[in-house]
């Protein structure tokens, strides 16, 4: 899908108080950063934002880090902030594979992985997020026993991520094919994708994995 360019964007991130600037400086100092020592959730490819803020409503406890790399998907993340201001909510734009030096090790307590882009190509295995290559990257932001919960309705692909999780050595405490006709329901909060997904009929998997 070709993404069509917002005119703006880019300088919406750049003078947006939501937006992190110069995040790598703030690596093993969000603390600081933030005011407070309330538990770190990302969501890497977080697209325009619904379920990021949903969740931050939800749990206003939690601070919530959205990474996109899209300029153009992030702000329209930016304008929902405008009609609904939480504090509990950041955006970083990069790439999910520089996580690893916005984030020190134990300063993330889970990771969300929504829909994300199949690559269904073998050429593009690495770019996965759900790839071992991306588990590592996790792994090195993660607490202990920090969590990643993966959504998406593309069987191939959630099957691949439970293969990759296995082969680098973490442990399933969830896994669904049909999340929508399972026990796991229950306080799940859907992304844009998810909706449009669901309306069709299509099954929704969904895992939960740590190290």
């Amino acid at each position: 899908m070709r993404l069509r360019n917002v005119k703006g964007s880019r300088e919406e991130i750049a003078r947006n108080e939501y937006v992190v600037k110069e995040a790598e400086n703030i690596r093993g100092n969000w603390k600081d950063y933030l005011g407070n020592d309330h538990q770190i959730h990302i969501e890497i490819g977080m697209g325009k934002g619904q379920f990021l803020m949903e969740m931050a409503g939800k749990y206003p406890e939690i601070n919530f880090i959205g990474i996109e790399k899209y300029s153009s998907v992030l702000v329209r993340a930016l304008e929902k902030m405008v009609e609904k201001p939480l504090d509990n909510v950041h955006f970083i734009r990069m790439d999910a594979e520089y996580v690893p030096m916005i984030f020190e090790k134990g300063e993330v307590g889970r990771i969300y992985l929504n829909f994300s882009d199949p690559w269904p190509k073998d050429r593009h295995v690495k770019r996965r997020l759900t790839s071992r290559q991306f588990l590592e990257r996790y792994d090195r932001i993660l607490q202990e026993k920090g969590e990643i919960i993966f959504k998406t309705d593309n069987r191939d692909l959630f099957e691949f991520s439970l293969k990759e999780a296995e082969e680098a050595g973490w442990c399933l405490d969830l896994c669904t094919f049909d999340l929508h006709h399972s026990e796991y329901l229950a306080g799940n909060v859907m992304t844009e994708y998810e909706e449009k997904f669901v309306k069709k009929g299509n099954p929704i998997c969904k895992m939960v994995i740590h190290k």
